[in-house]
């Protein structure tokens, strides 16, 4: 992350000052070969140049160690700084009291003086955003140390996070709060120790209102009080240290956690829902933690529950399963057989309750794994592997362990497949490969649906053709899959517009089913279909079509 992130402090005798500060150094750019011998010595100079910036950079700011207190002094003049490389990018985290280049110097101290005087929240602590394209954007926290000698027995620092990218920043918002209250709040816990420590020892508002005032010595009196570094205030010995690692990882946590891509034409509206789902998820982790700091213990709900575990297992990896596992859709339906795939993929398609029942969840995992991609993003709501049963308004993807009994509501109901996988006698066979999954299993679906699954819906049809297709390679296959559900999608949002939006009647609707290609055998299973992938359009989506009628209606009232 082209970011910087440093510790700022309001000196009552020197006003705001920054104490500490970590960046991220980038590794030069390979060159390419210059024609010519190769001159000696040439590295040597480039490490004696760096060395005669670092000196040049101490003696400058030689002049201003003399109008330092300890409260404005983190690290002592002879100190190298902490220096972190990481080993698989090869950026190094360097970490001293003021950055090393005097620009950056120039954006942090502005950034300092803002965060801790004009800039400021509501109760002067907490979050806070500012900043220009000319100065960089700032992301700052103030918040209080206690300190049984200052005035008002405590002392005004903030953490600010400055980079030159706005947006970047913004996104950035929710991850920043969350880790930055952590390390503020161990600072505050840690300080808060010793200043109950030592207003056991001796009271000091006693103190203060026993003592006489007198104008000669108040200015001794309020210097002495100003001189006490945060490291006295904690009585942390490796304070600086712990708070380069801590810097140091948020750097380059916050570096990896947002990455750019590059989209061909607008964003799918898989890709919105995965946004969408993730902007939620920071939200909800920031208000726990908001709430746990405000004293209370909130516990998040079963459906809270639910949803953290859909965005986790939409996350899995197919690789890191262990054990046997399916490995794509073609490998699945030559498992189960044509038929019986059928079957289930039918049922995924609708929009029912596909349950799968077994002693192994990684297998099971793996399954939900490869028939997700059937549904858009929206549509898939999974519970990996349960002890117990869930409803299906909860989950339409259920694994569950195999004495879970199934509910007679939910056997008998034909909007719902079980599978259960039973492990296969072995006899005398020592050792079986993973990849041959019909010698450790046998598979069993069962459904109360009488429905005739061979007729629709087009889209299974048109797969089924493609999977069946030995010419084909798994890469192809998925994306002709892809294409076919984004044709589909497509059709989704045309019928969503002129049912829902428009509110056009059951005539009208039927003309366009037509025009979409959704009549003719398999017409129901079509519809079906079409109606369940409306529940997976993005909320974005769903808000610009409702403000865009709105916006029609007032033109035409008007």
């Amino acid at each position: 992350m082209n970011a910087l992130v440093a510790l700022c402090h309001f000196c009552e005798l020197h006003g705001p000052r920054t104490l500490f500060c970590t960046e991220a150094v980038h590794p030069p750019s390979p060159s390419p070969p210059q024609p010519g011998p190769a001159i000696p010595g040439d590295r040597d100079r480039e490490a004696d140049r760096e060395g005669e910036g670092l000196t040049m950079r101490a003696n400058s700011s030689a002049t201003q160690r003399a109008d330092m207190c300890e409260g404005c002094r983190s690290l002592p003049a002879s100190h190298p700084g902490f220096v972190s490389v990481d080993s698989e990018t090869g950026i190094r985290y360097l970490s001293h009291q003021h950055p090393r280049q005097q620009q950056l110097f120039s954006v942090v101290r502005q950034a300092c003086v803002r965060s801790l005087s004009c800039e400021v929240c509501p109760g002067r602590e907490g979050p806070i955003f500012f900043g220009d394209e000319q100065h960089g954007f700032v992301f700052s926290h103030t918040f209080f140390i206690k300190d049984s000698l200052a005035r008002g027995f405590q002392r005004w620092y903030s953490i600010v996070v400055v980079a030159m990218d706005r947006i970047y920043l913004i996104n950035s918002w929710p991850f920043l709060l969350r880790h930055l209250r952590l390390t503020i709040q161990s600072l505050q816990n840690t300080a808060l120790k010793v200043f109950d420590s030592e207003q056991c020892v001796c009271p000091q508002r006693a103190v203060r209102m026993n003592s006489a005032f007198s104008p000669a010595v108040f200015p001794h009196q309020r210097s002495g009080n100003a001189a006490r570094s945060l490291t006295s205030l904690t009585q942390h010995p490796n304070l600086w240290a712990s708070l380069h690692s801590s810097f140091s990882w948020l750097l380059k946590a916050c570096g990896s956690r947002l990455t750019e891509k590059l989209l061909e034409g607008a964003p799918t509206e898989d890709t919105l829902v995965l946004i969408e789902r993730q902007t939620e998820q920071e939200e909800e982790m920031s208000g726990w933690e908001g709430a746990e700091g405000g004293g209370s213990n909130p516990q998040p709900s079963q459906s809270e529950s639910v949803q953290a575990k859909d965005f986790q297992f939409d996350d899995t990896r197919q690789e890191d399963l262990l054990g046997p596992k399916f490995k794509s859709l073609r490998h699945l339906r030559q498992v189960l057989g044509a038929s019986d795939f059928r079957q289930l993929a039918w049922h995924v398609l609708m929009g029912n309750q596909v349950m799968w029942r077994g002693a192994d969840p990684g297998l099971i995992q793996s399954a939900f794994n490869v028939l997700k991609a059937l549904l858009p993003v929206g549509c898939v709501r999974a519970i990996p592997y349960s002890p117990h049963y869930e409803e299906a308004y909860r989950c339409n993807f259920l694994g569950l362990s195999p004495d879970v009994p199934i509910p007679a509501h939910v056997s008998s109901s034909e909007f719902s497949v079980l599978v259960d996988v039973l492990n296969v006698e072995r006899g005398c066979v020592n050792h079986v490969s993973d990849d041959d999954i019909l010698s450790l299993y046998q598979f069993n679906i069962s459904s109360a649906n009488t429905q005739a699954t061979d007729k629709g819906p087009t889209l299974l049809n048109k797969m089924e053709v493609a999977l069946s297709n030995e010419n084909l390679s798994v890469e192809v296959v998925s994306l002709c899959l892809l294409c076919l559900k984004e044709e589909w999608m497509n059709k989704v949002k045309v019928l969503f517009k002129f049912s829902k939006v428009d509110g056009r009647g059951k005539e009208d609707t039927q003309k366009v089913l037509a025009l979409l290609g959704a009549t003719g055998p398999g017409e129901e299973d079509n519809v079906r279909l079409l109606k369940f992938w409306m529940t997976g359009l993005s909320k974005l989506y769903k808000s610009h079509l409702m403000t865009a009628v709105r916006v029609g209606e007032r033109t035409l009232s008007q």
